[in-house]
């Protein structure tokens, strides 16, 4: 009997259903137990209604705060660059060479490819005045330069200029302020009628003034003298780039942002198909989350219709109530749902009545006993079990959430892996930087001497070419010391346009000189038709005399180094680097480019190369790849764009930001 119940549970959902309704019908189901069945139902859907706006609410918030973080992150970026504290006090000076130097760094840092939305970057003087600003949209125009403005009756702006203490936060930005940098047109919203609205709006402002996040960070010069500060902003109004990526990437069906009791950006649809901007909140939500600054969650009319919602306040650097954010599912596909089952309830009540209830707890254990296996795996998995998998009944729709939960995990794992990954790389960057300021004094030292030396020796002295040596590989020590700290701090590249070619056989002349390079041949396969590319040499010079280095290491005794170059549709170059050394066990392939994992002696090697090569070839887009063979030898591919992509770099050795 076991077994034929588990062969029809295991089937559709729709046979399940009939199956179990006809075995009622035939073997009677109480009255008591109906009664107890729905009211489990009935629980459960209540549950699961609460954990869902729970859940929605704390991906909502999560994703706010990011956005914050993202624009204090950009404000801390401007006030901490070396270009933009040299240039600040002659650029308030209005000379137009140290203006243009900041122009360009805000430029660079309002297009790093992680922001999203409209922001706003500007530099004040300390009574509010703007030096210089722009505006990126949310579809990614760059505004001209703007230099003519003050903000400094901005409340926030401010407070910063008179304690010196840096603010961020959701911020009401009047229009008088958004009309001096353009963004008065798009923070208009018309206010529209709205069903069991508040009789007044929550701030007269609303409708013209802007919703936003706001930071701002001291400017201070080489003396630590506050000279100014720096405005972070990003606006809400008509601006639905951060309520889409909730709903896309969290799963959430409505988000809003609220100016007050005024809908700002929202993916609440109205019945026409259009986005309920300039909509406004229910009384009920008016009352408790914006007069009373409390939490509301519940049922609310939102627009046209009943929603389970849940709203938050959000607040201004003082504290005050300025807007909500709000979460929320459609109570129609709940109430559409429970009226089914009662309907089919009272059906099945009717036939049913007078017949006792034998069979129905064994059958409803079985037909439950997936979902209470789902429910107990999800809660290990939330506890850190990524062993943890379900047993998969049958074909049908129960089956199927099964296999899906259980490649869920198995994504999950292979997340989990590749975090770990990535905080190595992060723990990588920190060393480097640690590394670097070690590194910097010699090199300088050395610099010197040796520039020394070879002002002062004669022009026929022969040493003169081994001075200049000297001084360029110094030179180019250096430049990767900077290169280093960039990269742990700031992950910026400085491209040009670069002749690949040129620059191997210039890396291979330079390893030539060393001494276990006198038994290596290396063999060059160029293809002439390979184009130049847009690339950061000094970063790609030591991606090359890197895996040169490993590569006649791989050869004790002397061998021969194959390099190959071809592109690849135009679009994309092919570095190939081969040696016929001792191979790679294949254990080991998959943790070459972790941090400090190394197969030298102990002091032969730090196990960073292949990680810092691993972080240059991804900032330029590209890929790296490694096939070996034990006692044949191993070939590195490397695969580099022709052209970095578009608005996230400017040729004319400008840095690309690629962000955090």
């Amino acid at each position: 009997m076991g077994n034929f119940v588990s062969r029809v549970v295991g089937g559709r959902l729709r046979i399940v259903l009939i199956t179990s309704f006809s075995l009622i019908a035939v073997l009677t189901v109480g009255l008591n137990t109906w009664v107890t069945f729905n009211r489990v139902i009935s629980d459960y859907l209540a549950s699961a209604q609460d954990e869902r706006v729970a859940r929605d609410m704390d991906l909502a918030e999560a994703f706010y705060q990011l956005q914050l973080n993202e624009i204090i992150a950009v404000g801390n970026r401007m006030i901490k660059d070396p270009r933009v504290i040299s240039s600040a006090t002659a650029a308030f000076q209005n000379q137009p060479q140290a203006i243009e130097a900041i122009d360009r760094e805000i430029s660079r840092k309002i297009t790093v490819p992680t922001l999203g939305g409209t922001h706003l970057i500007a530099v004040l003087d300390t009574v509010g005045n703007i030096l210089v600003a722009r505006v990126l949209s949310s579809d990614g125009q760059l505004s001209e330069v703007i230099s003519d403005g003050n903000w400094y009756q901005l409340p926030i702006v401010a407070e910063v200029l008179s304690t010196g203490e840096e603010q961020a936060a959701t911020e009401i930005i009047p229009v008088e302020f958004l009309s001096e940098v353009g963004l008065d047109e798009q923070a208009y919203i018309p206010l529209k009628e709205t069903p069991k609205a508040a009789p007044e709006l929550f701030d007269p402002r609303e409708g013209t003034a802007g919703l936003a996040l706001a930071g701002v960070f001291t400017l201070r010069d080489i003396e630590d003298q506050m000279i100014g500060v720096v405005l972070t902003v990003y606006l809400f109004n008509n601006d639905f780039t951060l309520v889409d990526r909730i709903k896309e990437v969290a799963g959430v069906d409505t988000v809003t942002i609220f100016f007050g009791d005024l809908r700002v950006s929202t993916n609440v649809m109205t019945e026409e198909g259009e986005r309920a901007v300039g909509t406004r909140v229910s009384q009920v939500v008016y009352d408790q989350v914006l007069k009373q600054g409390q939490d509301y969650k519940g049922e609310a009319f939102v627009v046209n219709e009943n929603f389970i919602t849940r709203y938050i306040p959000l607040r201004d650097h003082q504290g005050a109530v300025v807007g909500s954010l709000y979460v929320g599912a459609r109570l129609s596909s709940f109430e559409k749902l429970v009226r089914t089952f009662y309907h089919q309830e009272a059906q099945i009540a009717l036939v049913c009545i007078v017949l006792a209830g034998v069979v129905s707890v064994p059958i409803a254990r079985i037909i439950t006993r997936p979902i209470a296996e789902l429910v107990e795996a999800n809660r290990n998995l939330a506890q850190g079990d990524m062993s943890v998998r379900v047993q998969v009944y049958g074909k049908g729709e129960l089956a199927v959430l099964g296999r899906s939960f259980n490649n869920m995990v198995e994504t999950l794992a292979r997340t989990q892996q590749e975090l770990m990954h990535k905080e190595k790389l992060a723990s990588m960057g920190q060393l480097a930087a640690g590394v670097a300021h070690e590194i910097n004094n010699p090199l300088g030292t050395i610099l010197l001497f040796a520039d020394v030396m070879y002002k002062e020796s004669p022009e026929d002295d022969p040493r003169r070419e081994d001075l200049k040596m000297i001084i360029n590989e110094a030179t180019r020590c250096k430049n990767i010391v900077a290169d280093l700290l960039n990269f742990a701090r700031q992950q910026e590249i400085l491209a040009e346009e670069t002749d690949v070619h040129q620059l191997l056989r210039h890396v291979i002349k330079g390893v030539h000189l060393q001494p276990f390079f006198e038994k290596v041949e290396i063999l060059q396969r160029f293809d002439p038709e390979l184009p130049s590319i847009q690339a950061d040499p000094a970063q790609l010079q030591q991606v090359f005399v890197n895996l040169l280095n490993n590569a006649a290491e791989a050869m004790a005794g002397g061998g021969t180094i194959l390099i190959e170059t071809r592109p690849i549709d135009e679009q994309w170059v092919e570095i190939k680097i081969t040696d016929f050394g001792c191979g790679i066990p294949e254990e080991n392939l998959g943790r070459l480019f972790t941090p400090f994992f190394t197969t030298k002696a102990n002091g032969r090697g730090t196990g960073l190369g292949l990680s810092i090569v691993y972080g240059i070839i991804k900032m330029h887009r590209g890929q790296i790849a490694v096939k070996s063979e034990l006692e044949k030898g191993t070939t590195f591919t490397i695969t580099l764009p022709v052209r970095l992509p578009q608005g996230s770099m400017r040729l004319d050795n400008i840095s690309i930001e690629l962000g955090n």
